[in-house]
């Protein structure tokens, strides 16, 4: 399976994520919730991620997964030392360690980044900020197909 990561791109200096990717900065991107939700336990090491920043219709760069941490029912010491252990990796800002401080989380460590040409993303409604496919065409201009939910269910 391939991943297509949604980065967050605020103003701020310090929460454009996809350039952190990029420079090498961050080389782990955390999901979380009160709950397991996608892609919790749903991501391995040597699948491809794609990246695309919020609110562009661009998918700009690739890299390959070397590691996932899963975690559920996570105290919230437990959440802040998680966290913080993989900060290096992370590279989060306060606001955005705030908004990970949950209960369910998924670290997905990740090398090999590259900018790739981009690729005209095919959005429909409803996509969640990380979605599992089969390959990357399915979500690019052309060749995509009706996304189905049916790979992100538990």
């Amino acid at each position: 399976m391939v991943h297509l990561v949604y980065c967050d791109n605020a103003g701020k200096k310090g929460e454009k994520v996809l350039d952190k990717i990029l420079s090498g900065t961050k080389t782990m991107v955390v999901r979380g919730a009160a709950g397991r939700k996608i892609p919790h336990s749903r991501v391995f090491e040597g699948e491809r991620l794609y990246f695309m920043e919020k609110g562009s219709a661009s998918i700009t760069a690739t890299a390959l997964v070397t590691d996932v941490q899963n975690f559920v029912k996570l105290s919230d010491e437990e959440i802040t030392k998680t966290l913080e252990e993989n900060q290096g990796r992370l590279s989060l800002s306060d606001k955005q360690k705030a908004r990970w401080h949950k209960k369910c989380l998924c670290l997905v460590g990740f090398g090999e980044v590259q900018e790739i040409s981009p690729l005209a993303f095919d959005h429909q409604g409803n996509m969640d900020d990380w979605l599992i496919l089969e390959k990357i065409e399915d979500v690019v201009v052309g060749t995509s197909i009706p996304y189905n939910y049916e790979k992100s269910k538990f």
